[in-house]
């Protein structure tokens, strides 16, 4: 058993920018397991299983990244106390995980948690978001000051993003998840392949839990927006997305109705 278990999905990734990741675990305190669950064509990335605590994973074909996160937390469910769900392309600084293990420990209402999110160049990410409706299929086409307005609500923004939060969308680039309620509420839902797994698990947790935005710590990503940039990409989203509505409900959604109404109305109080 170890204080943190970790799920890391690669794709064809530059082996230095998944060793870089690696590095950001060699200082911490907490006993921790690594799994590297590899969807690529070629298993060229298993170097970089060095170690006891790294446990390399090959699929034979890409299995999208809910399912293959999944091959670890069957593995680990039952065992540890938490689990880290990872993308490749974060780094973090020493005392980050140690933060927030203690956090989680003194609130066992919290099911889930990411930290204060930055790109490489410090700016802010909006991580947090409201559950979102069929019109987010159609928002990047809004010109940029209507888009922006948009966000404002849907992202949060007006929040300030300086204070802890209960969220109901918390990105998947770092979800710190409690076994004990991912076994509660379920793991990655296999339908999707991409995309829409993190507001899936996020809502299913936000159920029972409390899903934390957690800004005293603060973590890096890339990310690289891939569908916003390449056209097969943007049609995995897009059907993905549809799936997700087809489970959820379309336009007759009354859960995703009152708990965005909720926590905007909790946000809205607290920065006054």
């Amino acid at each position: 058993m170890f204080d943190l278990s970790i799920s890391i999905v690669l794709y064809n990734n530059k082996e230095k920018q998944i060793q870089n990741l690696l590095d950001c675990f060699c200082s911490t305190t907490l006993s921790y397991k690594i799994y590297l669950v590899d969807n690529s064509p070629t298993d060229e990335l298993k170097i970089l299983a060095t170690g006891n605590n790294v446990e390399y994973i090959f699929n034979d074909k890409n299995i999208g990244y809910g399912s293959a996160h999944n091959i670890a937390l069957r593995k680990v469910i039952d065992q540890n106390k938490y689990h880290l769900i990872l993308n490749p392309d974060v780094t973090f600084r020493n005392g980050v995980l140690e933060e927030i293990y203690k956090y989680m420990e003194l609130n066992n209402d919290v099911g889930q948690l990411i930290p204060k999110v930055l790109y490489p160049d410090g700016s802010l990410q909006y991580v947090c978001k409201l559950i979102p409706a069929p019109f987010n299929l159609i928002s990047r086409l809004l010109p940029g000051n209507l888009l922006k307005n948009y966000n404002e609500k849907f992202e949060l923004r007006f929040s300030g993003y300086n204070k802890i939060m209960d969220v109901p969308y918390l990105s998947g680039c770092f979800m710190f998840l409690r076994c004990s309620a991912l076994k509660e509420v379920g793991i990655f839902d296999e339908q999707f392949f991409m995309y829409p797994e993190d507001i899936d698990l996020t809502r299913r947790m936000h159920k029972k839990y409390k899903t934390v935005f957690y800004p005293y710590v603060e973590i890096f990503h890339e990310h690289a927006k891939s569908s916003f940039k390449n056209m097969r990409m943007f049609g995995i989203h897009i059907t993905n997305m549809v799936k997700y509505f087809n489970k959820w409900g379309w336009f007759f959604d009354n859960e995703r109705k009152r708990v965005n109404k909720v926590v905007l109305q909790q946000l809205k109080q607290n920065t006054k």
